[in-house]
């Protein structure tokens, strides 16, 4: 991963970034809060030893520095803290001062400081008191030799005892930066792990490295798509309609030579879109003018026909059956879209789906239609969609962004193959317009609140003459990018397409 890989992982992932950091600040405030203050008093001690000549001195200093070295450890021993112990007389033991006292030596000088941290601040400097005149005198015993019996060093207080009178501890704001800057590196790991354990398909070229095919329609993710998932006349200059459209011109010059008739729209796993996704193509087909018929061939769970508000009691299963013949099952429901719904339900989809009836049910479509869409169920959860694909020109496989798990994509792809399906492209759904996933699949196109130019209901065109084409090219706003020219041309090649045929 380069750089801007790992923005885009932190960017998708923000939330996680946040929450730790928030976490992380929260518990430094927390720790600072729970912490017993503590007050500091120093005393500073001087290492003197005496010399008569400059070169002594230098040795000395030497010498001197050594020895803070050790004082800086015997501050601490038994024999000095028990000193400060007697003076105190209130039942504090040496192992007690202990925990209270640090030294420290300052780098090339011979200075030795003591702190005495204590949570009552006039005991701290008592300590720090006794301290001062106990350790010097320690020094003074231990050090003392030669014939004069003066001590080869000197311990002087230069500084001190002195108390700070805030708390030293807790330091509120240092445990909250530290907090937070934990909290921030905890979040950005969780968040690159969380990155690298997602199986869900993110990335439009993840989706052609799995399935080995095209992603021939992109469709953006849109507020209205749960209310209305089916395209109403407000919103076909929408973002989610200019996906399909982009979808429809792709399938078709797949093999413009041989453009495909039966089409059969499937998934991995359900609820990733491909009911939504055939119903609307099929709209968009309608648009530019093919006699489209619609087949809700998801017994299981058919929606197709509550999604264009037409009766599902009778339909597909009902003309395999031969109760009725297909154009009396089918139903009218846009400008040159018809929709065989699903029938009723029957105990063996699968038997009924690939048997000769359907076969000849389909040959008979493609006669009467210029496009047969067939809404089939997931592919991974039965073996209705394999059985479809072995009868179909093509099958296109709906892809759910941010949802799908890559194995489960790779697997349906296994299952076409199994039967000979021919995957002519995969369709990405619930594509994020703006954001972190966004950018990656194009310019946006079209503004998703702009409405078409209305358009009187006297103003439509009649009904074609025998020969004549039919329906009329969508009304196109300006290309606003070179992609859009290039889709303005594609449509219409797609009309001169329909007037040849």
């Amino acid at each position: 991963m380069d750089i801007w890989s790992y923005v885009r992982v932190l960017r998708a992932h923000w939330w996680i970034v946040l929450v730790a950091a928030t976490v992380g600040l929260a518990t430094g405030a927390g720790l600072a809060l729970a912490t017993t203050p503590q007050y500091a008093s120093t005393v500073t001690f001087f290492v003197n030893t005496p010399s008569d000549t400059i070169a002594g001195s230098a040795t000395g200093d030497t010498f001197g520095q050594k020895r803070v070295n050790t004082y800086v450890q015997l501050i601490t021993t038994d024999r000095s803290t028990s000193r400060v112990a007697a003076i105190l007389d209130d039942g504090t033991t040496a192992a007690d001062l202990t925990r209270h006292i640090t030294a420290k030596g300052d780098l090339n000088t011979v200075l030795l400081t003591t702190t005495v941290l204590d949570p009552s601040p006039q005991r701290s400097l008592d300590i720090a008191t006794a301290i001062s005149t106990e350790f010097v005198e320690l020094v003074a015993e231990m050090e003392a030799g030669g014939e004069t019996g003066a001590p080869a060093v000197r311990l002087e207080v230069v500084d001190g005892p002195t108390l700070n009178p805030q708390p030293v501890e807790p330091a509120p704001l240092r445990n909250m930066i530290i907090g937070g800057v934990l909290g921030l590196l905890a979040g950005i790991g969780l968040a690159l792990l969380r990155n690298a354990t997602d199986k869900a398909v993110r990335d439009v070229a993840a989706v052609e490295q799995l399935t080995g095919a095209p992603v021939i329609g992109t469709i953006y993710a849109d507020n209205e798509a749960a209310s209305a998932p089916v395209l109403l006349a407000g919103q076909m200059q929408s973002l989610r309609a200019e996906g399909y459209r982009q979808l429809r011109t792709n399938l078709q010059f797949i093999d413009a030579a041989e453009p495909a008739r039966t089409v059969v729209v499937t998934s991995a796993l359900p609820d990733e879109g491909k009911s939504s996704t055939s119903t609307n193509l099929a709209v968009v087909l309608a648009e530019a003018g093919r006699r489209v018929l619609l087949i809700e061939a998801d017994l299981r769970r058919p929606r197709v026909a509550s999604y264009l508000g037409l009766e599902g009691s009778v339909g597909l299963t009902t003309v395999i059956t031969h109760d009725i013949p297909l154009m009396e099952a089918v139903q009218p429901s846009r400008e040159n879209l018809s929709v065989l719904a699903s029938g009723a339900t029957p105990p063996n989809p699968a038997e009924l789906l690939g048997g000769e009836r359907m076969a000849a049910l389909l040959a008979e479509a493609r006669e009467r239609f210029d496009v047969v869409v067939i809404d089939s169920p997931p592919l991974l959860a039965v073996t209705d969609a394999a059985v479809l694909a072995t009868v179909a020109d093509a099958v296109i496989l709906v892809v759910r962004h941010g949802s799908t798990p890559a194995p489960a994509a790779a697997q349906a792809v296994k299952a076409l193959a199994t039967v000979g399906g021919r995957l002519v492209g995969c369709v990405v759904t619930r594509v994020p317009a703006k954001g972190v996933d966004g950018y990656r699949y194009g310019a946006v196109y079209y503004d998703s609140t702009t409405t078409p130019d209305p358009v009187a209901p006297d103003a439509r065109p009649a009904p074609a003459a025998a020969g004549a084409p039919t329906g009329t090219p969508p009304r196109r706003r300006a290309p606003r990018h070179a992609d859009d020219t290039v889709r303005d041309a594609a449509d219409t090649t797609d009309q001169s397409l329909i007037r040849a045929e």
